[in-house]
């Protein structure tokens, strides 16, 4: 399985070859195995999970590749507006799904939902103990228009605290970077973030208002796509995602 890693600017999701057969994630003597190559635009905190979610599915259906576009989520729907092709489509949240509501082939169905965690470097130097803290910390969060800045700013409302970041990021994956490389006090990530990065951060939890909750839709309407998604929401697809700490929906 093949994975890029796509920048907010020229960002170009991956050509996709036709895709046949069942409906149902491992192929059967009854019918025709699932073939092809899948491409997923996915958000950036899906991609540990949405990773060993492909291998598990191309290990099931040995004719099907499966090859991911991570990225923030307003970042992967402008470019599909702009006519980058995929299959799927997997968002961090239900504001940035509606925006591609005109490119999906079916209706958008939850599978996973997640929390915002305060993360320092090891060893919290600067002493982070609560969100009130991060008004005077040298802090690091997403951008407004991406889910998990669009969750920062409401639990920062809810907080009653005024933040004054030092850089707001296109994804997560880039607060969570700066933070373990040193740039940055603290950062609001999802907590499945903070537990993947284990000891390169120091993880602060605090009472959370907000849960992003996750929606996944076709982008067209072959097979293998409808199987993924299948997939993706079966036990064993929830199973997955809990073990990477997101949350039921």
């Amino acid at each position: 399985m093949r994975i890029r890693s796509l920048a907010v600017a020229g960002l170009a999701l991956l050509a996709v070859a036709g895709c046949s057969a069942s409906p149902t994630p491992a192929p059967s003597s009854s019918a025709a195995a699932l073939e092809g190559t899948l491409t997923v635009a996915a958000a950036a905190s899906l991609q540990n999970a949405f990773t060993e979610l492909g291998d598990l599915f191309e290990g099931a259906n040995p004719e099907v590749t499966v090859e991911f576009a991570f990225a923030g989520s307003s970042a992967l729907v402008a470019q599909l507006q702009e006519g980058a092709p995929g299959d799927v489509f997997a968002s961090a949240d239900a504001a940035n799904m509606e925006k591609a509501s005109e490119l999906l082939s079916g209706d958008p169905e939850l599978f996973a939902g997640n929390t915002l965690t305060i993360v320092t470097p090891p060893g919290n130097p600067s002493g982070i103990e609560s969100f009130a803290d991060l008004a005077d910390a040298r802090l690091v969060v997403c951008a407004a228009q991406v889910p998990c800045g669009t969750a920062t700013a409401a639990e920062a409302d809810a907080a009653g605290v005024t933040l004054s970041p030092v850089s707001e990021e296109q994804s997560v994956t880039d607060v969570l970077g700066r933070v373990t490389s040193g740039e940055a006090d603290a950062g609001l990530v999802y907590a499945t973030d903070a537990e993947a990065a284990g000891d390169a951060v120091e993880r602060i939890d605090f009472d959370t208002t907000v849960v992003n909750e996750y929606p996944i839709a076709a982008l067209n309407d072959s097979e293998v796509a409808a199987a993924f998604i299948a997939f993706v929401l079966s036990d064993e697809g929830r199973s997955v995602l809990a073990s990477y700490g997101f949350k039921a929906p």
